[in-house]
């Protein structure tokens, strides 16, 4: 019973993207605009995807909603692209915040707030460079659109989404009801179908990462124990596949810090499975992408997993780069041991208040 529970808690996190895609598409032109004027400028992208998933707590969720708006049209792949990058900043709150339960433990709290910290630090050195390229040249976007056009003309057969197939007859069914059957307006119709698609989304992905939780958290913990010492490439793999199989990187990252608290795990060694993950949650966005079967939702979906993959692949190797977030998630692990309430501050601070006064102010002056 709890893998049809599992079956069915997917097809409606599958319905609420479609759903999401329905009332973008039906509120029209003025809504698009309002939302293009928020999203257009690049930096505020990049924040907006940063505060948007420190506050859901999950990239998954920033990422899939991202694509249903990017396959009904009311932002352009373009200005996804800054949203995707930040999410992956803020998807990062998550282990943070669960390494704080450790505060009264000195040490543990030390080498807790350290693991969980070397995953912000990363992510941020990717942004730090790759945001500049992609401004410059585009080459996440066009890769993407690359890997979306084999993905969906293979053999010069158009891809028809089976995901779609299941899905669009209760999605139009819904949408018909809400906006026509209850006799509402149009723009009252279509926030209703918003905020259902978000009530779907919200509660399937909690259910989804629970039930798999609760089926392979053994399993889970057994995998972190046994590739202790291996390799840095088995690691990875550890980190990917965890994550794939519970659709959630946040689960997999926060596993790890009562290990690194009780000094199970050190820091170098639950850095690659971090990186695994990173890998790994991209798979959300891709699901999502094949819900809309919207070519440039599949691109966005690609965007995610190349930012991801670039970054464990091309900037994770070279050691310097490798020694800055370890460095400084150290550091900051010191720091806070010393002085607790700088791990709340820079919590608080990076994660919502930069966030929030870059947005406001972006928008006072731009």
């Amino acid at each position: 019973w709890i893998n049809s529970f599992l079956i069915l808690f997917l097809y409606i996190f599958l319905l609420s993207i479609g759903l999401m895609g329905a009332a973008f598409k039906g509120f029209g032109k003025g809504f698009a605009e309002v939302l293009l004027n928020t999203t257009s400028n690049s930096f505020v992208g990049l924040f907006i995807g940063i505060l948007a998933t420190s506050l859901v707590q999950s990239s998954s969720t920033t990422t899939s909603i991202v694509v249903g708006m990017v396959a009904s049209g009311v932002i352009t792949t373009g200005n996804a692209v800054p949203i995707i990058m930040g999410a992956n900043i803020g998807t990062t709150v998550t282990n943070t915040l669960v390494s704080l339960g450790h505060v009264t433990r000195r040490e543990e709290f030390k080498r807790a707030i350290a693991g969980a910290t070397v995953h912000d630090f990363f992510n941020i050195i990717c942004v730090s460079i790759m945001f500049p390229l992609e401004l410059a040249t585009g080459f996440l976007q066009k890769l993407a659109t690359r890997m979306s056009d084999v993905f969906i003309m293979v053999g010069g057969v158009k891809f028809s989404s089976p995901v779609m197939l299941i899905t669009k007859p209760v999605i139009e069914m819904i949408s018909q009801f809400v906006v026509d059957g209850l006799g509402l307006s149009d723009k009252a119709g279509y926030s209703l179908v918003l905020a259902l698609a978000a009530v779907f989304l919200f509660m399937s992905l909690y259910f989804i990462v629970k039930i798999m939780r609760s089926l392979v958290i053994e399993r889970i913990e057994n995998a972190l124990h046994n590739v202790f010492g291996e390799s840095v490439f088995i690691s990875i793999m550890v980190g990917l596949v965890l994550t794939v199989i519970v659709q959630s990187s946040s689960i997999t990252t926060s596993l790890m810090i009562p290990l690194l608290g009780a000094g199970i795990l050190s820091l170098r060694a639950a850095f690659p499975i971090t990186m695994g993950a990173n890998i790994g949650t991209t798979t959300t966005a891709i699901l999502a992408s094949l819900a809309t079967g919207n070519p440039a939702a599949i691109t966005i979906a690609f965007v995610h997993f190349l930012f991801n993959f670039i970054g464990v692949v091309f900037i994770y190797p070279v050691r310097i780069m490798r020694e800055i977030p370890i460095t400084l998630a150290t550091k900051l692990g010191e720091l806070a041991a010393r002085k607790r309430r700088y791990a709340f501050f820079y919590v608080i601070t990076l994660f919502f208040l930069i966030p929030s006064l870059l947005i406001i102010i972006s928008r006072t002056f731009g």
